[in-house]
């Protein structure tokens, strides 16, 4: 013991001498042992820069990693020599400098920090090749493609195949795979794994899907068992199909995370040929009601497996009938990350096929590019109103379906109101090269300093506020997302008739809303994040608008007055909530049912859930009659 403390000293003061050395070698300034920075501080960024360079200690950095916040954002906000389009695409991006200062309550900030200062340096090279006399198109190569098709793939073994995918997924997207189950253990894996890091170079994996037609150490009847893995979580709680619980079977985009028919039994599959299924019926095991039950999977029995992307997961079908959900998990497992998918094991793979991909429209394709591009507009220029729509980088088609849709609206064209599409970096960089080239093309891109991830939208909001009080100068500020179809005209006229300029928060309102405490919900809230039993009154995401007093007092808030919470349509309500404790704040919730949350009504200002296509044809019916009728309603 003697001997052990007297060692433990000898290191100590080995470690002081280390200490003095260091701090006399470096002047004040540039020492590496600087004081961490607070989070949700009020010191701006280039204060912070001026004196001992902060650090950030963060939970999301294994091995207590302190990262400065000087060396975070080196980069992302050096002056450029750009064009003007591409300058008016930064003009929030340079008033968000401090986003590092005040990330506490945000999954995933500095991540996605550090993940855009990588992704702006590998697109800013791309820049400065074109400079010197390259061709975008030589530097950029082929543009994310929309299908990609393997057939005959044969002969991979147990090693595996891997297809790339260029730009990752969007919702609609979906992957094919054609295979015969083989081989003694009759199990096979099909993964859709992200981009790895540097300093992570085992990617995540967004969906394991594992497939054992021979049981595992819970069952001896076969069963799928999906997960997710990443290096800081390792592996998650596995979903097996048949569940163990039949009662615990959640709902995913309205499906089932297992299909009540899908039960372990004998493995029989149900055939293609009505006598082969006439023969087995009887020996087949049965679910609750009596329905037959199968396993969609047998040995040497071909196979067609489509994983579709929906709104809130991942699902499944097999030879056409739906099977399996998955729900998004976490903000770093989204299906806009997926670079891979990687098929192993006990499958004899015929073909696979991924359809739906994220792709821009190629310039040359795109005959009214003159009236589609935004109205350039001065600063502080006045506005009746100013729209900031959320959207991702690969959302191409998205953007394009609002661009042909009702930002055609006259007011939009004349500048009366201004719309801007809000979207952070990608860490594909071939995503980013696309998204850079619509930038330039058609102006109305604001880009944010950080990668997407679904808890950092209430960011997202900010630059918003910024944008409509300090950019320019509206009376109404509205955030909307770029599948809602916004009738500009009735939305225009509805805040008209409201007579509120002063405290106003106008759409859909909700004012009894109760924190989500499952894990398992996309929306999850735990009691650290919000203690209360309800939230303060909030209007939903798809369409709501606020008043310039608000919006402005959002934007000069924002250095670490304001709450962040990750869910960002509740986090305006808060804000606000707050404003009418600290400032005396009169508000005047207006709610108005017609912005629709689920999809689409007959006489909506907003529709939800709008793909491309149907955003197309509501702007057609709206043409054709001035009217709001749905595309799915009768003529």
């Amino acid at each position: 013991m003697k001997k052990w403390s007297g060692g433990v000293l000898i290191g100590s003061l080995f470690m002081l001498l280390i200490l003095r050395y260091a701090v006399m070698k470096n002047p004040i300034g540039e020492t590496q042992f600087s004081v961490p920075i607070v989070l949700n501080s009020t010191m701006p960024l280039e204060s912070l820069q001026d004196a001992v360079p902060p650090t950030i200690q963060t939970q999301e950095y294994a091995n207590n990693q302190v990262i400065s916040a000087h060396k975070l954002v080196s980069g992302l906000f050096r002056k450029r020599n750009f064009t003007r389009e591409a300058q008016s695409s930064l003009l929030t991006w340079s008033r968000m400098k401090d986003l590092v200062s005040y990330s506490q309550g945000l999954p995933n900030a500095v991540v996605a920090i550090r993940e855009a200062r990588v992704a702006w340096k590998n697109l800013t090279d791309v820049f400065e090749k074109v400079k010197n006399g390259s061709s975008i198109h030589e530097v950029k190569g082929k543009q994310c493609p929309n299908f990609l098709n393997r057939i005959n793939v044969t002969g991979h073994g147990d090693s595996g195949y891997n297809l790339s995918i260029p730009c990752g997924l969007v919702q609609g997207s979906s992957i094919t795979i054609i295979g015969i189950p083989n081989g003694l253990l009759g199990e096979f894996q099909i993964e859709l794994t992200g981009e790895s890091l540097p300093e992570e170079p085992d990617p995540p994996i967004i969906l394991h899907y594992n497939v054992r037609l021979q049981g595992d150490k819970l069952t001896d009847s076969p069963v799928i068992v999906q997960n997710t893995w990443t290096t800081a979580d390792d592996w998650g709680e596995e979903e097996r199909c048949p569940s163990p619980d039949p009662s615990d079977n959640k709902k995913v985009d309205e499906l089932n995370q297992c299909n009540e028919m899908v039960g372990g039994g004998d493995g029989l599959k149900v055939m293609e040929s009505e006598s082969s299924y006439s023969s087995l019926r009887s020996s087949m095991p049965r679910n609750r009601s009596g329905a037959v039950r199968y396993f969609p999977f047998k040995q040497g029995y071909l196979s067609v497996m489509t994983l579709r992307v929906g709104e809130e997961g991942i699902q499944m079908t097999v030879d056409g009938k739906h099977i399996t959900s998955f729900a998004i998990r976490e903000v770093n497992l989204e299906p806009w990350l997926v670079s891979e998918v990687k098929i192993s094991g006990n499958l004899e793979l015929i073909s696979i096929l991924a359809s739906g991909l994220p792709t821009s429209e190629g310039l040359d394709n795109t005959v009214d590019i003159e009236a589609l591009r935004s109205i350039p507009l001065p600063l502080h220029h006045p506005l009746d109103l100013f729209m900031g729509v959320f959207s991702t980088a690969n959302n191409f088609r998205r953007r394009m379906a609002v661009r042909r849709a009702w930002m055609q609206y006259h007011a939009v064209k004349n500048g009366a109101v201004a719309v801007r599409f809000f979207v952070g970096l990608h860490k594909n960089h071939r995503v980013n090269e696309e998204l850079w080239s619509e930038v330039q093309t058609y102006g109305d891109i604001q880009l944010m300093p950080f990668v997407d991830y679904y808890s950092l939208l209430t960011w997202k909001t900010i630059a918003i506020c910024i944008f409509g009080t300090e950019v320019v100068s509206a009376k109404y500020v509205m955030k909307t997302d770029d599948d809602a179809f916004v009738r500009v005209d009735e939305l225009l006229a509805s805040l008209n008739r409201t007579n509120v300029t002063n405290g106003l928060l106008y759409g859909l309102i909700n004012y009894e809303a109760i924190p989500h405490r499952s894990p398992d919900s996309k929306w999850y809230i735990s009691m650290e994040e919000w203690p209360e039993y309800i939230y303060p009154p909030w209007a939903h995401g798809p369409g709501y608008v606020v008043s310039h007093d608000i919006a402005k007092a959002v934007a000069k808030r924002h250095k670490g007055h304001l709450k962040m919470f990750k869910l960002e349509d509740v986090a305006m309500g808060i804000w606000i909530a707050e404003m009418v404790k600290d400032g005396g704040l009169r508000v005047s919730y207006v709610n108005e049912p017609r912005v629709y949350n689920e999809g689409c009504i007959e006489g909506y200002v907003v529709a939800h859930y709008q793909n491309p296509r149907e955003m197309l044809c509501l702007w057609q019916k709206v043409k054709d009659g001035s009217i709001a009728k749905c595309c799915e309603d009768d003529e």
